[in-house]
């Protein structure tokens, strides 16, 4: 997994994988398998599935050619409310694509280290052949 500093200020964390490391077929199949990730943890709670692709192509906004699909999957570790500032942290988003010949998932850094790491570890499992 590698970070990158994305304009200039956003932290985002990014794992390429080859269709031929998975099983996964496709996003849904990806988001379906993190989704099932956040209904089995303790804190976590699933919000939505938001379609980017389809979004995106609804409104005839620019798309990157070799981007084939891509969706967010939204949800809250929120165990805590210790101030309002929070909120702007919250919920976490994994974004997941399609190319041609991979898989790219990708969030933004959350504030606890330990977060960052399991979001790794759902991620990295994908890669699963």
């Amino acid at each position: 997994m590698k970070k990158t500093i994305y304009m200039e200020k956003y932290p985002v964390y990014t794992l390429e994988i080859m269709k031929k490391e998975t099983e996964y077929k496709n996003v849904n199949e990806i988001i379906i398998y993190l989704k099932s990730l956040i209904d089995a943890h303790k804190v976590a709670k699933y919000i939505a599935i938001f379609n980017h692709y389809e979004h995106t192509s609804a409104l005839g906004g620019e798309i990157n050619p070799t981007i084939k699909d891509a969706q967010n999957l939204l949800f809250c570790f929120g165990p805590a409310l210790p101030s309002t500032k929070i909120l702007a942290a919250r919920p976490r988003s994994i974004g997941v694509a399609e190319l041609e010949d991979s898989f790219i998932i990708e969030f933004l850094e959350a504030p606890k280290e330990q977060l960052n790491d399991l979001m790794e570890d759902w991620a990295k499992s994908i890669a699963n052949k």
